[in-house]
């Protein structure tokens, strides 16, 4: 690749609802990091939630956790240790651990007491670029990166994250097995996600609901391969779960809606005895109500929360999103510009008149 510049464009986050454009130093490295050059930057319902200040993470900070890009400069150990070099494309891993506690050596690094989490590190703590709202990001010695083919679109391949999401959240933590019966509660990217995951690992049954805003979505996961959809807004998506499985209930439940709680007591309704519920989206610390414990009690639910996506579900994903298996760009409905990331957040919140974005990316300049 070219010499690299002395400074990096970058969204920076200051306050929340407030990016602001700057220059930040791109920082020299060391044998065991390396910079990525972005190529894109997935946009996540939690950037909105970062963007309002809702996640109350620090600020000065960029944004940005779903990082696609080609290494620009690397040292030797990271290069032997990751197994790839400069030019290469990879996607980057959104946690950082610290490979040393005891969630780390039992293979929960994602769970890890001193993990870091891109996109959330303040550019007050060097090097500073440390999120994807950038054209050139930090790679942390801890970081894990997965190589991927330089022949995809970047809009596509960066969907690696989301469909990631859905391997590990509807699929790997439940152990959704061939046959079974899934209820998706929320139809976003990482709904669809999960819809296309769960079809490739054999699910018979897959229920998606959503809102009658949701239409476009609902319709998308019908294309992904969802056997039946219900519109909350005019149904009972409850009555009709139990409709569609003759009374006995989904044998697992995924959640991934945002701030909405109903969900959460719908899924202990919806879920059979003896079923398993993951809860994956953020309700912003609000309590449930109507929320009956005994239900759990009664029918031996196996309630799971998700956090993040692990090296398992990444790999998953990149190897569908290679195979072209699946037509994942349909998904995909927005690229905006670095200097437009207030307007993406915007748009996947629905706060932009007669747009609404699915998946969107953040394409830097080059």
């Amino acid at each position: 690749m070219s010499a690299l510049p002395k400074k990096s464009f970058a969204m920076v986050q200051t306050a929340p609802r407030t990016l602001e454009p700057k220059e930040l130093p791109i920082p020299e490295i060391d044998a065991d990091s390396a910079l990525l050059a972005l190529e894109a930057c997935g946009i996540c319902g939690s950037d909105y939630e970062q963007y309002e200040g809702l996640l109350r993470t620090p600020v000065p900070v960029v944004p940005g956790h779903e990082p696609l890009g080609r290494i620009a400069k690397i040292g030797d150990r990271a290069a032997a240790r990751w197994g790839v070099d400069v030019g290469d494309r990879v996607a980057v891993e959104t946690m950082i651990s610290c490979r040393h506690c005891d969630p780390c050596l039992q293979g929960s690094y994602h769970l890890c007491r001193e993990r870091k989490i891109y996109s959330y590190i303040p550019t007050t703590e060097a090097p500073g670029l440390w999120g994807g709202y950038a054209q050139y990001m930090y790679l942390h010695p801890n970081s894990v990166v997965h190589r991927m083919s330089a022949d995809l679109p970047a809009s596509l391949a960066v969907i690696f994250n989301p469909l990631g999401a859905g391997f590990r959240w509807a699929v790997e933590m439940p152990g959704t097995q061939v046959g079974d019966t899934v209820v998706v509660l929320g139809p976003g990217q990482r709904g669809l996600a999960s819809v296309v995951a769960l079809r490739e690992a054999g699910a018979g049954t897959i229920i998606v609901t959503g809102l009658a805003a949701d239409t476009r979505k609902l319709e998308l996961a019908r294309g992904f391969g969802a056997d039946h959809t219900i519109d909350v807004d005019n149904e009972d998506a409850v009555q009709r779960v139990r409709e569609i499985t003759d009374g006995r209930g989904a044998d697992v439940v995924v959640d991934v809606t945002s701030y909405a709680t109903r969900p959460v007591r719908d899924a202990l309704n919806m879920v059979r005895p003896g079923g398993k519920v993951v809860l994956a989206g953020v309700k912003g610390f609000k309590p449930v109500d109507d929320f009956v414990s005994d239900l759990i009690v009664m029918k031996e639910i196996n309630i799971q929360g998700a956090i993040g996506v692990t090296s398992s579900g990444y790999k998953q994903a990149i190897r569908l999103i290679e195979s072209g298996k699946v037509p994942l760009e349909r998904m995909h409905t927005h690229d905006f510009a670095l200097d437009e990331a207030d307007l993406a957040i915007r748009t996947l919140a629905r706060q932009v008149p007669n747009d609404e974005s699915i998946h969107s990316c953040l394409i830097p300049p080059h």
